[in-house]
């Protein structure tokens, strides 16, 4: 990898780039975001019927710059195909650790690793921020190809959440995962 910041690091194949999103990406990400929650109901937390209705500024907002968050695209020439976010609890005694959150390669571009380039660049953010030691998310218990790739990256599971999540009336329970990025 560069010595370059993440911020302006940009990762690229033949075809393909990784980058950090801006506002100006707000209704390629919405749009993105909408069929994610469509497409796969079960790895999110939030639901299409939420979200659908989300005005675009709210989404601009989502977007904006902030040194110790962000939310970084896949693009396969101009269209937007993989999404990832780092976000960042702003409570003292929580501030040392950043959540995985969002992470979805649509159908037609997976297999090419683009799930893994996402999360290496949130994780590259979350390593540049001072203060910031180590790396939580949630993962469907199910989603066995999803568990594989967060543990290939060094995560371990500290725990299962039963039921985390009721979708048309059946229970999905929730692995919980961590990923130390500085030693204690």
């Amino acid at each position: 990898m560069s010595s370059s910041s993440p911020i302006q690091l940009l990762l690229s194949l033949p075809h393909m780039t990784i980058r950090r999103l801006t506002p100006d990406d707000a209704a390629a990400f919405q749009a993105l975001r909408l069929s994610a929650l469509q497409d796969a109901p079960t790895a999110f937390g939030s639901s299409y019927e939420e979200e659908k209705d989300f005005p675009v500024a709210m989404i601009e907002g989502r977007l904006a710059f902030h040194p110790d968050r962000g939310v970084f695209g896949a693009f396969v020439e101009r269209e937007l195909v993989g999404l990832v976010a780092l976000g960042r609890d702003n409570k003292k005694k929580l501030e040392h650790k950043a959540l995985i959150w969002g992470l979805y390669v649509s159908p037609s571009a997976r297999g090419k690793g683009l799930g893994r380039r996402l999360l290496l660049q949130a994780l590259a953010l979350a390593k540049s921020v001072s203060g910031i030691s180590q790396a939580n998310l949630s993962v469907n218990a199910r989603n066995a190809h999803a568990i594989q790739l967060y543990e290939s990256l060094g995560f371990k599971s500290f725990g299962q959440e039963p039921s985390a999540l009721i979708i048309d009336g059946e229970h999905h329970d929730e692995m919980h995962m961590c990923l130390r990025l500085t030693e204690s």
